[in-house]
């Protein structure tokens, strides 16, 4: 089962959405297999990292910033060649396992949807594969 999700984003910023995929296994009515969460757009990603300290999403954005800033060299003409490279380091997708009709995640951890390019309407999709 897939389903789709719209999200408006601000600006450069990541975005909790773990609410949507428990959401999406709740609907889904799997009680175990994987969810797997997507993004078809080349300037954000996907990721589970840490929510109980939000310095830790400014700290992975300033990491980002400091490892792909924007170049004068860059040619590609929209210039946000710097979201395309954090959207690649960062990656499309993850899979989160599901067991009893919840997704495992750490005590700490949150899916994520990272915006490098805002503000923007996005799609995300989560895949259901129950067993």
């Amino acid at each position: 089962m897939v389903y789709k999700y719209s999200l408006n984003t601000a600006k450069e910023n990541m975005y909790d959405i773990t609410n949507k995929v428990k959401e999406a296994i709740t609907i889904s009515g799997a009680k175990c297999g994987i969810a797997t969460i997507y993004t078809p757009h080349t300037t954000s990603g996907i990721t589970i990292n840490e929510n109980a300290d939000p310095d830790v999403v400014h700290d992975l954005l300033l990491g980002l910033e400091k490892a792909f800033p924007n170049r004068a060299e860059f040619k590609h003409d929209e210039g946000n060649s710097s979201a395309h490279l954090k959207a690649s380091a960062i990656g499309s997708s993850v899979a989160v396992i599901i067991d009893d009709n919840k997704p495992i995640l750490g005590t700490w951890q949150s899916v994520f949807f990272c915006e490098f390019d805002g503000p923007r309407t996005r799609t995300f999709y989560i895949n259901i594969s129950a067993n």
